[in-house]
């Protein structure tokens, strides 16, 4: 089965609020078996505008990764990263 990532382009407003948002998300990512491959750091546009924070996150299924973002858990945390920032997400399925 493939994987699925969650592929996310942040711009964060609020960064003293961040960590309030990742301690939210953690029980969704840890339920649903999140692995982090890109958190934030470097980066080099190519092409179009860019975000300050790129993230890519690995989930066992494209189903664990869409069920991730709709759960609960990570629902508390997306109204916070909503106010204190502007984001695109996408899930992709891996090859």
């Amino acid at each position: 089965m493939p994987k699925g990532y969650w592929i996310a382009r942040v711009d964060v407003h609020t960064p003293e609020r961040y960590g309030e948002y990742l301690a939210a998300a953690k029980p969704a990512f840890e339920r649903y078996e999140a692995n982090f491959i890109a958190r934030g750091g470097a980066f080099v546009e190519l092409e179009g505008p860019a975000r300050g924070r790129n993230v890519v996150i690995e989930f066992p299924s494209l189903q664990h990764a869409v069920d991730c973002y709709n759960s609960p858990e990570y629902q508390v945390a997306a109204k916070i990263r909503q106010e204190i920032a502007t984001a695109e997400m996408v899930v992709v399925e891996g090859v």
